[in-house]
């Protein structure tokens, strides 16, 4: 709890059991009111692990929807479970949860509504292992989408993400794709319906057990990202209102 905030952290996780609970241990659960998991299906034994790990919320999607489709699960039962600012954490420990007292903070404290951990402020990107295709194809994208959104943001492409209760209520974001395109088109929409972005400096972790997509994915990931920013760019022009946006 935050100031009479309620704050939920989201997992959504995918063959997850070798990292959860180096990931679950870092969370600071004097904040944090509840944990929520979401297992798309994994093959090993994340379920297991996240039960007895003492995970209360733990949600078995059956068959592989997505990660996409998995956040959708994971933001409906934050919102059922109340939850005033909610942060999206990935059970791979790419992404230190250390950070999740000064994501809690800017959102609590009525700053910004949705925060960021940039992989890309400062210089620790491909210090900390990001392949150099994928950081070069970050920031080919990340320019293309300032252009096209009429936006500034040090990159779009971080998994770690904050939202306020507001902002999960004024996205359709049950809309949007169920693959890795998803987490795009939620930013869109989120600009577009005018809710300020703030970023925190996130260091990067790439190492084996870390969950990533493959070249033949990222470029398709990368098309459909231009897609996206295209389809903004039309509505912010008036022109043609995707269903993408309220």
């Amino acid at each position: 709890m935050y100031k009479d905030k309620r704050v939920i952290v989201v997992m959504p996780a995918y063959n997850a059991a070798a990292t959860l609970k180096q990931t679950l241990d870092e969370i600071p659960m004097d904040l944090v009111d509840e944990v929520i998991l979401c297992d798309d299906a994994s093959k090993d034994n994340t379920v297991l692990e996240a039960e007895k790990l003492g995970i209360k919320h733990i949600i078995i999607h059956d068959t592989n929807k997505g990660y996409g489709g998995n956040q959708k699960s994971l933001y409906n039962k934050a919102l059922e479970l109340k939850g005033d600012i909610v942060i999206m954490l990935h059970p791979d420990y790419q992404y230190t949860p250390k950070l999740i007292p000064s994501m809690v903070n800017i959102i609590g404290e009525g700053l910004y509504p949705v925060v960021l951990g940039s992989r890309i402020l400062g210089k620790g990107a491909l210090k900390g292992g990001m392949p150099l295709y994928k950081y070069i194809a970050n920031r080919f994208l990340t320019l293309s989408q300032n252009l096209l959104v009429n936006y500034k943001l040090s990159e779009y492409h971080t998994g770690y993400r904050a939202f306020s209760r507001d902002v999960l209520e004024g996205i359709n974001f049950n809309s949007n794709s169920d693959d890795f395109i998803f987490d795009n088109q939620m930013l869109s929409q989120i600009i577009f319906s005018k809710f300020d972005i703030g970023e925190v400096t996130c260091p990067t972790k790439y190492f084996e057990e870390a969950s990533s997509i493959n070249f033949t994915r990222s470029t398709k990931y990368g098309l459909g990202v231009l897609g996206v920013s295209l389809k903004h760019f039309i509505a912010r022009l008036g022109i043609y209102k995707s269903s993408l946006y309220k």
